[in-house]
């Protein structure tokens, strides 16, 4: 089956002992499976706690991040990319401890606006740190996700097409492409034959809106969407993210541009996106004689 998370910043912007205690029990009352942690700051992560709390309340955990410029493993700067190496290869570590279960995000580049494209020399630099990451990786039992995201926050992976040449370039068992339907919107010609495209190379998925708001509420084809993800088997997690000046993360609002309050009742938010996603999911499989459950691994014609 497919498990059904939530970004840890639709409830709090830290990861303090309280932070993290709201945004796992409440994930885990609102019946989410996992809870999506995010590791920019590794120094904030007391990775004791935070697996105390997730036994504690029966969830799961996945790991987050995006680098920035000053480790950005395509840097051309030796010592910047020997440092975006390193702070991933600490964040597999933590998240191992956590027992998390994926490490996904833009782990590929740093998460900017580049003001030219990325030259086959930074592609073929990033394969080959992210083949070493994914090594280290794959001893612990976690999966690799590359985040395919906009124009605006890459210049590597900005289609689905792009993710799975990397994951192909990258070559390992454990590498996998991360798509979200926020970028997809921005980017994909169709979304839904994107997610076809990508077959079983796809690895997490997030959902997101348009506008980063209530799910339902702006411009994306959800319905096309979830028959995609049925259509071509996914079982892997199924996580919602969405953002609001509601709550402020100090890195990552700034990062993503987080000016406005679409959203004030975090938790009505999760509430939302919980049943909203199950109902999609579920119809998804009901649909065009396909009979599987969501995540039972995949679907067939009836």
């Amino acid at each position: 089956m497919n498990k059904i998370g939530v970004h840890a910043l639709s409830w709090v912007g830290g990861w303090s002992e309280a932070e993290a205690r709201t945004a796992i029990e409440g994930s885990a009352r609102l019946g989410y499976d996992l809870v999506e942690i995010p590791m920019l700051d590794t120094s904030a992560i007391d990775t004791a706690m935070t697996r105390r709390l997730l036994q504690e309340s029966g969830i799961a955990a996945t790991v987050s991040l995006g680098l920035d410029p000053t480790n950005d493993i395509t840097s051309s700067d030796p010592d910047i990319a020997q440092r975006g190496e390193t702070h991933l290869k600490t964040v597999v570590t933590l998240a191992n401890e956590i027992g998390a279960t994926h490490v996904c995000g833009v782990i590929h580049s740093a998460m900017k606006k580049y003001m030219e494209p990325a030259t086959d020399a930074a592609i073929d630099q990033s394969a080959d740190i992210l083949r070493r990451i994914c090594a280290h990786a794959e001893g612990l039992g976690i999966e690799i996700g590359l985040e395919v995201v906009n124009r605006y926050e890459s210049n590597v992976l900005n289609t689905a097409a792009q993710g799975v040449a990397l994951c192909d370039s990258v070559g390992a068992k454990n590498v996998k492409v991360h798509l979200d339907t926020y970028h997809m919107n921005i980017e994909e010609a169709d979304s839904a034959h994107a997610i076809l495209e990508t077959g079983d190379r796809l690895g997490y998925f997030h959902i997101g809106e348009s506008h980063r708001g209530y799910l339902g509420s702006g411009s994306i084809d959800f319905d096309g969407i979830f028959r995609s993800l049925a259509r071509i088997g996914y079982g892997g997690p199924i996580v919602f993210e969405s953002f609001s000046s509601e709550v402020v993360n100090p890195q990552l609002s700034s990062m993503l541009g987080i000016w406005r309050n679409l959203w004030s009742d975090g938790e009505d938010l999760c509430r939302h996106a919980f049943q909203f996603t199950t109902a999609h999911l579920h119809a998804a499989h009901k649909v065009d004689g396909l009979v599987k459950e969501p995540g039972a691994g995949g679907a067939r014609d009836g």
